[in-house]
């Protein structure tokens, strides 16, 4: 394989294996609608020859934003602005999916509920304890999740993520160390993997067959109890059947330190493309163009995400064109600024 030929995610066709991956931008207005930045910010990846852009979480309701000025999808209102960067997007000629997610205990937002599996908090020093969700709270936010990937169909997505990482909801529910619940969605693999699993089938019944659905997971907590690479092999093949790839990540959930260097993540990456027969999204310091080369030239993953390299530079991709000596590649307009 190689990193700048076509590849597919289910039937979605993209023109490389580089992708934006998710970063919250915490730009949108006060009732989560899209702005000139959000427009500026994902066309100019566009351009600079990203195959997909994922956007920054999109909150399916208002207590399941992170922050007061995260985007959101939880009312029809925030369609159009939403529409219109699809539109801008495909415009370009560009590929873009939406991540959808609930920020469960997380959520900074005060004057807001603040519900997670079980009534552990994420820092006593930052974060108040959430209340522990009642099934009518659990069958609300699956309910959530349905209608805000509805309405990410009906504007146009070309792909949806679905946020099981990082600490957030599903994330909560999925690990034994925020999840203490002795009913059907705590104890067992099985039952904590049941609101994933029910919020996949839920999106599904609203999702084009023809657009790819895929999630994002925490391969591993970082900490001694929690998730490990070896469980989130387990938890990706109870659902894989669902799904059509993973965007392997890792930590969130709680606070400890990791080690970090370049690709630190890819191994993860690797285990689950590996071990559970699954297309993966590598992520993780990748910064260097050899690096993303190797990763996709060995096998590793088939798709490798840049997401603080991008942000410094949204022409990495045309750098590396021109690296490779594959200019007819780069944007005509932008032939004078790359010989």
């Amino acid at each position: 394989m190689d990193i700048f030929e076509s590849a597919k995610i289910g039937q979605l066709e993209l023109k490389n294996r580089v992708v934006m991956p998710p970063m919250d931008m915490y730009s949108a207005t006060d009732d989560g609608k899209v702005t000139p930045f959000h427009m500026t910010h994902y066309t100019t990846r566009v351009l600079g020859g990203v195959g997909l852009v994922i956007t920054e979480v999109v909150a399916v309701s208002p207590e399941g934003r992170i922050s007061a000025n995260d985007l959101g999808l939880w009312e029809d209102d925030q369609k159009e602005g939403m529409k219109s960067l699809v539109d801008a997007v495909h415009a370009l000629d560009g590929k873009i999916a939406m991540q959808i997610g609930h920020a469960g205990r997380k959520c900074e937002i005060e004057n807001l509920p603040h519900m997670a599996p079980s009534a552990i908090d994420f820092n006593p020093a930052e974060y108040p304890v959430p209340t522990e969700m009642t099934q009518e709270d659990i069958n609300q936010a699956i309910q959530d999740f349905r209608a805000g990937a509805k309405r990410a169909a009906e504007v146009g997505f070309d792909g949806l993520e679905i946020h099981a990482a990082h600490g957030y909801l599903i994330h909560e529910f999925l690990s034994p160390l925020s999840n203490e619940r002795t009913d059907k969605y705590g104890g067992s693999r099985e039952n904590r993997v049941r609101f994933l699993a029910e919020v996949i089938a839920a999106v599904k019944e609203v999702w084009p067959k023809e657009r790819p659905l895929w999630i994002r997971v925490s391969a591993t907590d970082h900490a001694e109890g929690g998730l490990d690479g070896d469980e989130m092999v387990k938890i990706v093949n109870m659902v894989k059947d669902e799904i059509e790839l993973v965007h392997v990540s890792t930590g969130g959930l709680i606070t400890v330190p990791i080690h970090l260097f370049a690709g630190y993540q890819v191994q993860y990456a690797e285990q689950i493309r590996r071990e559970c027969n699954i297309p993966v999204i590598a992520v993780g310091l990748i910064t260097d163009f050899s690096l993303a080369q190797n990763i996709i030239e060995d096998g590793r993953a088939d798709f490798v995400a840049l997401g603080r390299e991008l942000l410094r530079n949204p022409y990495w991709v045309l750098d590396a064109y021109k690296e490779r000596k594959l200019v007819e590649r780069i944007p005509a307009a932008y032939h004078r600024g790359f010989r």
